[in-house]
Formats: C-alpha cells, structure tokens, sequence
C-alpha cells in the first residue's frame, strides 16, 4: 500500500467539515500549501496559513454558511497506483463549472479554469464543489 500524504489531507479537510471544526491542521508540504491556496482563492476555505516550527504544520482555517460548509465534495481523482492525466483539451468540467478540479501542470499546480486559460494540461489532483 503506497503512502498518499494528499489524500490524507483531502481526507481530514472533508472530516473536520462534516463536524464543523473551524480549523485543521495538516503536515506542511509545498504541493499542500500548493492545494491550500487554490482551496482559499477559489473560496472554499477561509485561509491557509504555515505554521513554523518542528515538524511545520500547514492551518486551513474552514469556510461555513451558517452551519453548512462550503465544500460538498472534495474527491482525490489521479491516486499514487493510478495517475489520470489530461490533454489541454480534456481538461474536465466539474458540476458544469460550479466545482474546480485541481491540476498538477509543468507550470505548478492551479485550477482547472486557470489551466484552460493558458491552454495547458496536466495531473488532476482532485476535484471540489
């Protein structure tokens, strides 16, 4: 069984939500904080923030409406035994654009709205709604 450390980020997101946590702390990794700041400008979280110390840490502060959180569905897509990756052409359309899928590209990882603006395809990490 190979080790996913972001599956198991995705995994604690979606569990801290579903009781309403206000935050979640995670490992630190730079494709995480990577993930984060996608997650927070597209706004489903709130913020993400690098928490020094040692081992670093990674804290999503999550975003609710009330009592409902602002992420539905966060899904892993490409796991580490199986690798899904797309052309510029087949970038996916998540909940006919409500949703974002998150795509690893040879320019960093980003949306799969901002991927489709430079014309550029990739890995899909995951997709949120």
């Amino acid at each position: 069984m190979t080790h996913d450390p972001i599956a198991d980020m995705l995994t604690q997101i979606r569990n801290a939500s579903k009781v309403t946590k206000a935050e979640v702390l995670i490992p630190f990794s730079k494709v995480k904080e990577a993930i984060a700041g996608i997650l927070a400008k597209e706004g489903y979280i709130e913020r993400a923030d690098k928490v020094e110390g040692q081992p670093a840490r990674l804290r999503l502060a999550l975003k609710y409406s009330g009592r409902k959180p602002a992420i539905t569905s966060l899904t892993r897509i490409s796991k580490p035994g199986r690798r899904i990756y797309v052309s510029k052409d087949r970038l996916p359309w998540v909940l006919n654009n409500y949703g974002i899928a998150i795509i690893s590209t040879s320019y960093g990882i980003m949306s799969n709205r901002e991927a489709r603006k430079k014309r550029i395809g990739g890995e899909i990490i995951c997709e949120v709604y």
